[in-house]
């Protein structure tokens, strides 16, 4: 289906540059409501899923709250906020840094982990999907001109 068809639009775009921002623009929503459904049923946001990855990729390592602002993909989210409500679902955990007293420093639990290797599965099962829309070849490519998009 065309960006045209899915947002009904019957004129043409003015450029193909245009086309193309429109054209990610609403993909990437659509993929984020395709991810948002997957982790409504375990009470998780993109944003606290994001999270979540980001200190399993330091695990064991504890990491500071602004360490985690700096990687996160939606730089508008408040870290602390989000590791508030994992520390209540008790996914996460949060220490004084004791190098520095007015860091915090955040690790994840058995729990956020056990969760994440539970998503794990249908991340596959959606990228999977995925994969057949796509050669191998035409997504490494896709990802250099996203790449050079935002250089």
């Amino acid at each position: 289906m065309s960006i045209e068809t899915d947002i009904k639009q019957s004129t043409p775009f003015k450029t193909p540059y245009h086309r193309v921002m429109v054209n990610l623009i609403f993909t990437s929503n659509w993929m984020a409501a395709s991810q948002m459904q997957m982790l409504k049923p375990f009470g998780l946001t993109l944003q606290q899923y994001n999270v979540l990855r980001i200190l399993r990729g330091q695990y064991p390592d504890p990491v500071k709250v602004s360490d985690i602002t700096e990687r996160m993909l939606d730089k508008m989210s408040n870290a602390s906020r989000l590791v508030d409500k994992l520390l209540a679902k008790k996914l996460v955990l949060r220490t004084e840094c004791p190098s520095d007293r007015r860091a915090v420093d955040v690790v994840i639990t058995d729990k956020g982990l056990a969760l994440l290797n539970q998503l794990d599965v249908y991340q596959t099962e959606w990228s999977d999907k995925q994969r057949s829309k796509l050669t191998e070849e035409e997504a490494i490519y896709l990802s250099q001109l996203l790449d050079r998009i935002r250089s």
